[in-house]
């Protein structure tokens, strides 16, 4: 019997077989969720890391083939079995190159199955380090060292890809922690300035005295200390990129010579009534509300404009968690990298699924920056083992409850309003479906699977108040 922590994706569009063999893997300990269509399963591997996925080779609309490529792509240790009623050597060889571990003919017994299974989950146990099959962290999903291939991550790289060849200011905003700077330096390292410098001025860093001769430099004798000439960061980053970070911080005097910059292209040094020209794109990056500061009076309206000229906003890690398999094996190969170039040579380093659960389930208020430490922690507490498991984690980590399967929903002593429940979640899965597909209606449907005229009878029936639906 399988440990009761195997979770099984089970992917076929023919529902009694589907639920027969469903119910035969529950009593063998496996704990199955079900899904009707490749486009449903794609659905429910973008929310939930299991360890086992059956398909049906042959599926409406998206394929076994896809699906499979979809849940390796995702999780590189995943079990793949692929079913089919066509078993001739061409599908069973194309099967494997997929990704899969083994296929099953149509028709056969659960014994067969369930052999396989086995079979599996014992070899990948034996070659743990060996038969790792490494995420493919494709160029289309990364942006010099941006991560994601998620919806809101995929309009981003579309974003900066037409930005970055541009000249024009940009404002990047989005919590702390979700690589405001890895942005920036991506925008640079794309653009026409990439040959000359990209140089970072932290502006919250740095005592507010200080701040402008950091920024436009300094003669000799300009105030106590200055004993020479020095430039500034603006002159540095000439014909480059000066990225100012939390320029929210800013005193109103400071704001006031900003802005002069971005409307002049000129300053002068600290103490010095020559006045310099500058060729310098900014980009600057805040975690506040500029907007709101604007109406507070606390940030100069004119300069908001002038920083403002495209607004790049970075979404929380928490609401891309699909992109969290993507960002583990990236740091998992810097670390593996930064440990070969110090001369420790480290062999494959991969994550148990339980623990890709926990890391799925967290909130990751410190975004992106915290998970590279949470990774970089794991992979020194592992102590050169080959696999990062649950307790490697942090305790708030270990303790992050894993998104529950639809099947377990609680049933209340009291009973429960079946119909009010079952129409809250279809009402849920219609709105994820048309925020998925950017509101299209025959997208939705097909990833609903169903008819757009059905999907579109549900909305005006779900869009009704409660009061107005006929009672029983």
């Amino acid at each position: 019997m399988p440990d009761a922590s195997k979770h099984l994706l089970l992917v076929d569009d023919e529902a009694p077989l589907r639920q027969a063999i469903a119910e035969q893997l529950a009593d063998r300990g496996y704990q199955v969720e079900q899904a009707e269509s490749g486009e449903a399963a794609v659905v429910r591997l973008a929310d939930f890391a299991f360890d086992i996925i059956i398909t049906d080779l042959r599926l409406p609309g998206i394929d076994g083939s896809a699906v499979v490529d979809a849940a390796v792509g995702r999780y590189p240790d995943i079990i793949a079995i692929v079913v089919t009623g066509y078993g001739t050597v061409k599908h069973a060889v194309e099967a494997i190159k997929r990704g899969a571990w083994d296929f099953v003919n149509k028709p056969f017994q659960i014994d067969e199955l369930l052999h396989v299974l086995d079979s599996a989950i014992e070899q990948r146990r034996l070659r743990s380090e060996n038969a790792y099959l490494r995420a493919q962290l494709e160029e289309r999903y990364r942006f010099e060292g941006v991560v994601g291939k998620s919806r809101a991550m995929s309009r981003l790289f579309q974003l900066l890809e037409t930005v970055a060849p541009t000249s024009s200011t940009i404002l990047i905003t989005g919590e702390t922690g979700t690589g405001k700077e890895v942005v920036a330096r991506a925008i640079h390292h794309n653009s026409p300035r990439r040959i000359h410098r990209f140089v970072a001025l932290n502006c919250s860093a740095i005592p507010e005295t200080l701040l402008e001769a950091e920024l436009f430099g300094h003669v000799r004798g300009a105030f106590t200390g200055a004993i020479g000439n020095r430039q500034g960061r603006l002159e540095q980053a000439h014909k480059g990129t000066l990225f100012l970070d939390e320029v929210g911080t800013m005193s109103a005097a400071l704001q006031m010579k900003l802005l002069r910059v971005l409307q002049e292209r000129e300053f002068e040094r600290v103490g010095d009534s020559h006045t310099t020209k500058v060729d310098v794109r900014v980009i600057a990056a805040t975690n506040n509300d500029l907007g709101r500061m604007v109406a507070q009076g606390q940030f100069r309206e004119d300069l908001f404009y002038r920083l403002n000229v495209i607004p790049v906003d970075i979404p929380p890690l928490r609401g891309r968690k699909e992109d969290i398999p993507l960002l583990v094996q990236h740091f998992l190969d810097k670390f593996r990298a930064e440990a070969s170039a110090a001369g420790t040579t480290r062999g494959l380093i991969t994550l148990s699924q339980e623990a890709m659960r926990r890391l799925m389930a967290y909130a990751w208020p410190g975004n992106v920056r915290q998970l590279e430490n949470t990774v970089e922690r794991a992979v020194a507490l592992g102590a050169g083992r080959p696999q990062i498991d649950v307790l490697d984690l942090p305790s708030e980590i270990q303790q992050a409850e894993e998104p529950a399967l639809p099947s377990s929903i609680p049933l209340p002593e009291d009973g429960l309003d079946l119909g009010a429940l079952v129409a809250d979640i279809e009402r849920d899965l219609i709105a994820r479906s048309l925020e998925r597909t950017g509101g299209n209606r025959g997208q939705a449907a097909r990833l609903l699977n169903l008819k757009r005229t059905t999907l579109v009878e549900k909305l005006k029936r779900l869009d009704q108040p409660r009061s107005n639906q006929p009672r029983t």
